[in-house]
């Protein structure tokens, strides 16, 4: 029989048998008999001790499973009585799979379930699971993100749970997605870090676990609250009021209400249609309430135009001496973030770094969660984070200058030191470009 059926020249076929789902192939190795005993090293004094059938799984074929059954023998050492099996460097015996299944799995589990993956070549749904878990601990030791100077922690809410995105700010890419978001999550993370001294800025949301993961490990960087999560809160504030007004206007009011609250949560300069500014008009003298505080968010937002931290102190403190006692309970969330974290919140004003990047995947994670229904958190991590296409790379000159200084002081012991282009370059990799996964997730590439 031919033994090119599946390619596997270290095997000779001795019978095929093929039924509706699967092949099943009786081989024998090719192999050159062992040398040595493994065990002591004693060289060539063994003796053949039997045989024992072994069945590993292998690349589907014709889309049918394939399973390969190896008559394998087993070796007798006469020194050291110990016996072992003949080595057959096509498989995997330890999850019996051929080492060309190995790669195949690990691609596919990035691409599909690992209950599918295990359906298709017969292999349980734990072995793809442990084999794709040994992929990624593979490419993360050979993987080294570089640590941002400005870093982001944020989280998006993917597979019904929240995570932690670690992000370099100032690259806009992604660095990492822990599972969790949580203080010793992020701690243990952190600690991980190379060169974590480089780190000068953070920008988080207001989450009590990341300042104080951040002030346990890297005490001297400065927090910084990103001004979208500060914002969105005056915009929740009014958010509140208007659904506060749905009582007292109709049915069909209530729901033009609900068409027009985004004439509402638009910042007036942006307003450029003459419809929606009609609109806002409206409902602000409909309801005079709602109108100030839409002039309240309105000025609260103006306070991150300031050109100055004092300015900004004068700007909140004018701001808040605004809101009427009827409002107060509406805007108390906003208030209390501001006296909770006004050192970090304020900080933006002299550091001025945001994270809102993230947002614009927090906006895609509803086509990932579809994409991913029924996907482990581990595979859409591995696809975001490890995908080449995703990467944003930099290739570096090391040591140039050094190196030329060197070559003329001992040019004439080493001749070949200058020559031309001898430079050592490595590559920085700064994690998943954020412009990359929005383009390939909005085209459904992803």
């Amino acid at each position: 029989m031919e033994i090119n059926m599946i390619n596997l020249p270290n095997f000779k076929i001795l019978d095929m048998n093929e039924s509706e789902d699967d092949y099943r192939f009786l081989v024998e190795s090719t192999v050159l008999s062992p040398s040595h005993c493994p065990k002591c090293g004693t060289v060539a004094n063994l003796y053949k001790h039997g045989k024992k059938q072994q069945l590993f799984f292998d690349l589907p074929m014709h889309a049918k499973r394939v399973g390969i059954y190896v008559n394998r023998q087993r070796y007798k050492c006469r020194e050291c009585k110990e016996t072992f099996f003949e080595n057959l460097p096509d498989m995997d015996v330890n999850r019996s799979v051929t080492n060309r299944l190995i790669y195949w799995i690990q691609e596919a589990s990035l691409e599909k379930t690992f209950t599918s993956v295990g359906e298709e070549i017969g292999v349980d749904e734990k072995t793809v699971r442990n084999i794709f878990k040994d992929y990624i601990d593979e490419l993360e030791a050979r993987t080294d993100f570089r640590t941002p100077k400005w870093l982001g922690i944020d989280e998006v809410h993917l597979l019904k749970n929240y995570r932690c995105v670690i992000t370099d700010v100032e690259n806009k890419s992604v660095i990492d997605i822990l599972r969790k978001r949580n203080k010793d999550t992020v701690i243990s993370y952190l600690y991980k870090l190379q060169d974590i001294d480089k780190i000068e800025l953070v920008a988080m949301d207001m989450w009590n676990p990341y300042k104080s993961a951040v002030n346990t490990v890297i005490p001297n960087a400065k927090i910084v609250i990103d001004k979208f999560h500060v914002v969105k809160l005056a915009n929740e504030a009014l958010e509140k009021i208007r659904k506060a007004n749905r009582q007292n206007v109709s049915a069909k009011e209530r729901k033009q209400l609900m068409r027009d609250r985004y004439v509402l949560l638009t910042r007036r300069k942006d307003l450029n249609d003459f419809d929606d500014q009609i609109k806002l008009q409206v409902w602000t003298d409909k309801f005079p309430l709602l109108g100030q505080a839409y002039e309240l968010k309105e000025q609260f937002f103006d306070i991150y135009e300031a050109e100055s931290i004092n300015e900004a102190y004068k700007l909140y403190q004018n701001w808040l001496s605004n809101i009427p006692k009827e409002l107060m309970t509406f805007f108390e969330d906003l208030i209390k973030a501001m006296n909770n974290w006004e050192e970090e919140i304020f900080n933006y004003f002299t550091s001025p770094i945001t994270n809102a990047y993230t947002e614009s995947l927090n906006r895609l994670i509803k086509t990932m969660n579809h994409v991913g229904r029924g996907y482990s958190f581990e595979a859409l991590r591995a696809k975001i984070l490890f995908t080449q296409g995703y990467r944003k790379v930099k290739r570096k000159k090391k040591f140039k200058e050094v190196e030329v200084t060197f070559g003329k002081m001992l040019s004439a012991q080493f001749p070949n030191w200058e020559q031309a282009g001898y430079e050592w370059v490595y590559e920085e990799i700064y994690g998943a470009d954020f412009s990359t996964l929005t383009k390939e997730m909005e085209e459904g590439s992803f």
